[in-house]
């Protein structure tokens, strides 16, 4: 198996520190607000990388944070934390907003199939972890306080920049947007560790430390909880690209501070999802998230095969027109294997051969879009019923896109329609036989279709006004009178 690594910028045969165990980190959401479909596209590609590990045969041990308090808005601890700019904006209590947005996300990740991983830590529950961390860093003059700040001192590091080749002049500030210059720093890398002086007096959660009440820088947090829960070596950390710099860079310079040796051997960044306008972020408001995809009639899982269909270190441009396009095709791939009967044997020198070719595909760092397509070359296999979809069950356990449940539900719902049902342009009605409804109900989903959401509640709000129900399904709507 071959990953491509952040670090060395190539791609590298993958052998854990540990052959009984691969310790695995992913950066966790800062729970602020919903989970747009462009941070989940980093989520859904680490769960992937995790599964296939699985499929492998190794054992996986998966820690991911959740940050509830010190990120702030700029990444360059400038400005105000996320967590307090969050319940502001809904007058609630910071641990109220946390616990929203946690569940939230998850239940986002239930949606799009991605795995929980098996620990997972908020950043508040570890205080003390980072107390020790730091306090580490001061007797090895790693760190330094100014302003009543404690901060690491990068000076002190024969290497800083992991993921480029930036010289000490670059990436200066200001250059990045919304950094400020902190002149409380010696130099313009260092970053903090602990905060009791802010930007700002309201901070919601503050604790005693020996330099004074305060709270925890972001960069902190992931090396104190993989450190908890995974010890002094790391294999893989996961995160999106935007993490490279600074969040992962400074990480890496506390924790082989702190350890006094190398901490993590692999580093995987996904790269963006973009809009036509650029990247894809909550403070440009182009703020998409899964409950909407779903609110416009899309399976959430069409859009985790939208991302599968494209390498992770490939940039992704998301549309409606593209994501109709991998609701297409998602949708005639269930209906093929909803088809196949389960007649037959398994043949096991085509699945051994099949599933070869899918564990190449993967193993070839993570190249889903091959995997893609090895689902189609089983489908298209000389090969019996019982053997294909014993092949797409085995596939599944990685990509994760529900195949063979959608293909039951399918088959059974299939089975329900009534042959007098009306169709029109591959959409099915189904409702009491009134044909002046059918007709408004058909045309309805038809401007659902062509995204025309405007006509559709239009139709919508007729429909309601005669005393008629409209219930969206999968292939269409089905309609009844109240």
């Amino acid at each position: 198996m071959y990953l491509y690594n952040s670090a060395s910028r190539r791609k590298e045969e993958f052998v854990p520190n540990h052959p009984d165990i691969v310790k695995m980190y992913t950066c966790g959401p800062t729970v602020y607000h919903f989970a747009h479909i462009g941070n989940l596209r980093s989520y859904i590609m680490e769960d992937v990388l995790e599964k296939f590990l699985r499929y492998e045969g190794y054992h996986v041990k998966r820690v991911m944070n959740i940050t509830d308090v010190g990120h702030l808005a700029s990444d360059a601890d400038t400005g105000e934390d996320k967590m307090l700019q969050g319940a502001r904006r809904e007058h609630k209590s910071v641990m109220d907003i946390a616990a929203f947005y946690t569940n939230a996300f998850f239940a986002d990740c239930d949606k799009l199939h991605i795995k929980r991983p098996d620990v997972v830590e908020p950043a508040t529950s570890c205080i003390s972890d980072y107390i020790n961390i730091i306090s580490t860093l001061m007797e090895k003059e790693y760190a330094y306080v100014s302003g009543g700040n404690v901060y690491f001192d990068t000076s002190k590091l024969e290497r800083y920049y992991i993921f480029n080749d930036h010289d000490a002049e670059d990436l200066a500030v200001g250059v990045r947007e919304g950094v400020e210059e902190d002149k409380n720093k010696r130099n313009k890398n260092d970053f903090v560790l602990w905060f009791t002086q802010s930007k700002f007096e309201d901070q919601a959660l503050k604790w005693d430390s020996p330099w004074g009440v305060g709270y925890p820088g972001w960069h902190i947090e992931c090396s104190g909880i993989s450190m908890k829960h995974l010890g002094e070596d790391l294999d893989i950390h996961c995160g999106g690209i935007d993490n490279a710099f600074p969040h992962h860079t400074n990480e890496i310079a506390q924790s082989e501070a702190f350890l006094g040796h190398k901490w993590c051997n692999y580093w995987m960044h996904v790269l963006h999802l973009n809009t036509n306008s650029g990247k894809m972020s909550k403070s440009k408001g182009e703020f998409l998230t899964v409950s909407l995809l779903e609110e416009k009639g899309y399976d959430p899982l069409a859009y985790r095969l939208f991302c599968l269909q494209s390498h992770y270190r490939k940039a992704l441009v998301f549309s409606w027109e593209n994501l109709d396009n991998a609701q297409g095709t998602y949708n005639k791939l269930i209906a093929r294997i909803a088809a196949l009967t389960p007649d037959g044997s398994v043949d096991q020198d085509v699945f051994q051969a099949q599933r070869e070719k899918f564990r190449k595909a993967l193993g070839n760092d993570l190249n889903t879009s091959l995997g893609i397509t090895a689902l189609y070359d089983v489908l298209k296999a000389p090969a019996s019923s019982a053997t294909k979809l014993a092949l797409l069950e085995d596939f599944d356990q990685v990509l994760g896109l529900g195949l063979l449940e959608k293909a039951a539900a399918k088959r059974e719902a299939d089975a329900k329609i009534p042959a007098s049902a009306q169709s029109a342009g591959g959409i099915v009605i189904t409702g009491e036989g009134d044909p002046d409804i059918d007709a408004l109900v058909l045309q309805r989903a038809q401007a659902k279709k062509e995204k025309n959401f405007q006509e559709a509640d239009r139709i919508r709000e007729e429909l309601k006004a005669r005393g008629i129900e409209v219930v969206d399904t999968k292939e269409g709507a089905s309609w009844r009178r109240i």
